[in-house]
């Protein structure tokens, strides 16, 4: 890999590792304020989330995996986890509340790819056609 990209990759992990690393510390320690009120589905949703403590999972995956990536350990293990982290985002973004798609979701979904791509070799025997 070319000095110049290898740097873009680096930076890119980084950032997706700050960028959950934060977010899943805020699970816990609600350092950034919330609205008071979420509209409709994605309040329900939100509410559901809070309640059943399932919240409680989720941003523990996302604080793993961004501490993962933060300290350059078991990279392809932590972008595995935070591609479900980034698709239920991006889910929850398009068909509940599409208006906070950008730029969150969007630039997530960017630095992981650009993770990623770099590491597709690490990703090519999940996709063997029938395992022995």
């Amino acid at each position: 890999m070319r000095d110049g990209m290898r740097i873009i990759v680096i930076v890119a992990r980084l950032l997706l590792g700050l960028a959950f690393t934060v977010f899943g510390l805020n699970g816990y320690l609600q350092f950034i304020p919330q609205p008071t009120i979420i509209p409709g589905d994605a309040g329900l949703f939100f509410g559901v989330l809070f309640r059943t403590h399932y919240l409680y999972f989720t941003t523990g995956v996302q604080l793993i995996a961004g501490l993962l990536l933060l300290a350059d350990l078991y990279v392809p293990f932590a972008l595995v986890l935070l591609a479900a982290m980034i698709s239920n985002i991006l889910v929850f973004h398009i068909t509940m509340m599409p208006e906070g798609l950008i730029p969150f979701p969007i630039v997530v979904t960017v630095l992981w790819f650009i993770v990623a791509w770099s590491l597709r070799a690490h990703f090519a025997p999940l996709f063997v056609r029938k395992a022995k």
